[in-house]
């Protein structure tokens, strides 16, 4: 057991090398986000944001890893999990390209994809080349999904842990059992199919063997409740993936215990801060804890090769 920001946690991550991995953030389906506010913010200390912390959440890529395929181009990046076979994982990405190279560049990539049959989310920032890409994207069908909030909170913050009744933290990764309970709190908590077999225990492996993932499950009185990932790049700092809490356990603190253990396990890798893509429900809440929006992430769902 290992006792990270006063919550227990039932096994423990075994120590492996830090390796590279991809973040797989998840963009709420046909919600747009606005002006993320620091309103009731409940953090004891709020330190100001470093610049190599920016950085590193609005420029950071994440080479490929285990299960995770990554084919770079001059003009853009095209990322495939087929064992994770939702957009956002898979995606379009850091398009950098001349206008009358717009027509092509999504020629090119929907021919890489098409043979995996995935459905893909062209991810845009605010270096998008050229400005006006969503226009052709949108000449092929291809409309805006989502927008998120790149928001970063420095490692010297403090977010005060919940005392949630029966709450218990495991090491999701330590066993094929956890794993799949967490994933199927992702599952209910965004309304997606719940995932079993060897894609499922493959996930698994290949996130042991990155050796930078951690995933915690979190229980009450024994239950699935809520889960947690995150990618530590010390000492740039550390991603936030995919946290989510069921609907009958939400409003008791489980989601910012989850949040105040993970900013632990980053803080002891020696990493410089949390960087994450606040959506429609997360990125108000992490506003409150303190979290700084530095950037934006448009997503634009693309389902030819379906």
């Amino acid at each position: 057991m290992l006792l990270v920001s006063g919550v227990t946690v039932v096994a423990a991550y075994a120590k492996a090398a830090m390796s590279a991995t991809h973040a797989t953030p998840r963009a709420a389906v046909a919600t747009r986000i606005g002006c993320h506010l620091r309103s009731r913010r409940d953090n004891v200390d709020m330190p100001g944001v470093s610049q190599a912390l920016v950085e590193f959440a609005n420029h950071h890529r994440q080479p490929a890893s285990p299960g995770i395929e990554v084919i770079d181009t001059a003009r853009y990046r095209v990322t495939l999990q087929p064992d994770f076979p939702i957009p956002g994982p898979n995606s379009v990405s850091w398009v950098r390209c001349r206008a009358d190279d717009a027509e092509e560049v999504i020629r090119e990539a929907r021919a890489i994809i098409a043979p995996h049959h995935l459905a893909v989310n062209w991810i845009l920032d605010p270096d998008t080349q050229p400005a006006d890409f969503a226009d052709h994207l949108a000449r092929h069908g291809v409309e805006l999904e989502d927008e998120v909030a790149v928001m970063v909170l420095p490692i010297e913050s403090v977010i005060e842990n919940p005392d949630v009744a029966g709450l218990q933290m495991h090491d999701a990764l330590a066993d094929p059992h956890a794993f799949s309970a967490a994933d199927d709190v992702n599952s209910e908590a965004f309304g997606e199919s719940l995932r079993s077999g060897d894609a499922l225990e493959r996930r698994r492996k290949n996130q042991l063997a990155a050796g930078n993932r951690r995933l915690l499950l979190a229980t009450v009185d024994g239950e699935p409740a809520g889960s947690a990932g995150l990618t530590l790049f010390p000492p740039q700092g550390a991603i936030i993936n995919g946290g989510a809490v069921r609907p009958k356990f939400r409003g008791r603190g489980v989601y910012r215990a989850l949040l105040a253990a993970r900013l632990e396990i980053a803080r002891d890798a020696g990493a410089a801060g949390l960087a994450v893509w606040g959506g429609d429900m997360s990125g108000p809440i992490l506003a409150g804890l303190g979290f700084q929006t530095v950037g934006w992430r448009r997503f634009y769902l693309d389902e030819t090769a379906l």
